[in-house]
Formats: C-alpha cells, sequence, structure tokens
C-alpha cells in the first residue's frame, strides 16, 4: 500500500469519527485540519510582519514614524488576508454563523476595547508626527515627578520608552492620547536647563555672575548658541538667589549630570576666587531674668 492510498485511509477514518450538523460535517478530521490551518496562518502572518518589517527598514528614506507606521498598517492588511484565505481553505460560509458572529463580535468588541483603543490611539500618533521613535518625552511630569526618557518603539498596544536608569515603561497608547505629554525634541531637541545658586549676601555679585558664566560655557555639553545666562532671581533669607540658565541638544543624555557638572566647575572657581556660599543662619535674642521680671519685685 502506497503513502497515498495510507494517507486517504487516516482522513478517511478520522472523518467517520464525527456528526452532521445541517449540511455541514463536523468530525475529528475537520477539528485536525482547523488546527492545522490557524497554525499555517500564524506563522504566515509572522513571517510575512517580519518580512514588512525588513522591507520598511531598509527605505532609508521615510523618517522612523513613517516607517513604523507603514509597519503597522502592512502589517494589518497582511493579517486580514491570512485570516481570510484560512477560512476560504476551510470553506466555512460565513453567513451560516451570522448570528453566532455577531454575538461573538459584540462580545469580544467589549472584551478588547481598550485593546482596539490603543491600537487606533498609536496610528494616530504615528501619523500626526506628534510622538515618535527617538523623540525624548516626559509622561505625568506634573510637580517634578513622573517618567521621562527616550522612546524606544511604538507597538501596537504601548509605547516603550527607556529611561537614563536603563529602566523600560510601557505606556498604554491611549494615555499619550488623552493625558498632557512633554515632548522635549517634538519641533527642536535644545532644552534649556535651570541651576540655581546661592552666593552670600556680602559677594560681588559682579565677580559672581562673571564665574557663573564661566563654569557654564566650560561645560562640554552646554551650547553656546543660545549662550548661556544668568539672572539674580531674589534676595532670599540666607542670600542672595541666582539661576544660570544653559542650554543642551542631547536631553536623552539627562539633566543631572550636565547640573552637577556645571555646579562642580563652579564649586572650584567660588573656593579660587573666595566667593562663599551660605548656609541657613538664625538670630536668637535671649531676656535676661532682670528684664523679664515683674516690676515691684527684688
Amino acid at each position: 500500500m502506497n503513502l497515498p492510498t495510507r494517507i486517504a485511509e487516516v482522513v478517511k477514518y478520522l472523518d467517520s469519527i464525527g456528526f452532521d450538523y445541517g449540511h455541514t460535517r463536523l468530525s475529528l478530521f475537520r477539528a485536525v485540519l482547523v488546527l492545522i490551518v490557524i497554525a499555517l496562518v500564524y506563522a504566515f502572518g509572522r513571517l510575512g510582519n517580519r518580512g514588512v518589517k525588513l522591507a520598511f527598514r531598509r527605505m532609508t528614506r521615510l523618517e522612523p514614524a513613517q516607517q513604523v507606521l507603514g509597519e503597522k498598517l502592512v502589517g494589518i492588511v497582511v493579517w486580514l488576508l491570512c485570516i481570510l484565505i484560512g477560512i476560504d481553505f476551510l470553506g466555512i460560509d460565513l453567513t451560516a454563523l451570522t448570528v453566532f458572529s455577531g454575538a461573538f463580535g459584540l462580545a469580544v468588541g467589549f472584551g478588547l476595547q481598550k485593546t482596539f483603543g490603543n491600537l487606533l490611539a498609536g496610528i494616530i500618533l504615528l501619523m500626526d508626527r506628534s510622538i515618535k521613535p527617538g523623540d525624548v518625552i516626559a509622561v505625568g511630569n506634573q510637580g517634578g515627578t513622573g517618567t521621562v526618557g527616550q522612546v524606544n518603539r511604538i507597538g501596537m498596544r504601548a509605547i516603550s520608552v527607556i529611561t537614563r536608569d536603563k529602566v523600560e515603561f510601557l505606556i498604554p497608547n491611549e494615555n499619550l492620547m488623552i493625558n498632557q505629554v512633554e515632548n522635549w525634541s517634538y519641533s527642536s531637541l535644545d532644552v534649556r536647563v535651570k541651576v540655581p545658586v546661592t552666593v552670600s549676601f556680602e559677594t560681588d555679585i559682579d565677580l559672581a555672575e562673571a564665574l557663573m558664566l564661566r563654569a557654564a560655557r566650560e561645560s562640554k555639553r552646554v551650547l553656546d548658541n543660545p549662550e548661556p545666562t544668568v539672572w539674580l532671581h531674589s534676595f532670599g533669607e540666607n542670600g542672595i538667589m541666582f539661576e544660570i540658565q544653559i542650554w543642551i541638544e542631547d536631553p536623552e543624555e539627562g539633566l543631572g549630570n550636565v547640573r552637577s557638572d556645571v555646579l562642580k566647575r563652579l564649586w572650584r572657581l567660588f573656593k579660587e576666587n573666595g566667593v562663599e556660599v551660605p548656609f541657613p543662619q538664625r538670630v536668637v535674642h535671649v531676656r535676661s531674668d532682670e528684664a523679664s521680671a515683674p516690676q515691684g519685685e527684688a
């Protein structure tokens, strides 16, 4: 007995284990066939998506956001084609499943509402180019707290943001549509950094300002244009408060380290030129017993 004959007998035996439902035969063979088709659809869908990604990555003329948007849209088309081909191969009559598919679609719609919302939000973000891979963003940064990092990739469900601590946050795309987001590199990579400095009241403010500008200009990451500036902010309780304003063009490298570099250079310059950094001081008045005693007491 040759191989095709054996296969035909196995198929006939598996198909005999089942029952008829209307004009449809439900059998073990059909169940195995469905599993095989689902596996093939999944495999070809993954391979097709991988091919689409490689094709768009080679299109260097496109911007990163356009590449990601093209990958998502073509990837959805590839999956739809694979699913439709699988349904056609199985010979499923979709008109016979109208009622069931309607109820199933309604249940899936409620269950995957957030998923489809995040998918559409990701496509919208890529289309209007408000957020794209490589941008430095701050999410939930009200009051100085939140997540600040560089956008690594925009996925179907969430956006990947890597912080300076190499911690990767997955933020749902829908959150970026409805919440306030700071994009530090939306139209330009230039970011202004403010460095507060306090000196004693006896300090020559012209000398202090010159030293602050020197420390800022000697820092490697500080830009020459726009040039650093120094503002006298206010007269505080313990000293004169200044603010150094500097510009950088690489916010993805962090802000705290550039502040630290400027302050360390300024500390050395203050030491060399005798400029004092104040410390908190309090004046305490002590009343003597004689002054505090009531009149008429000896």
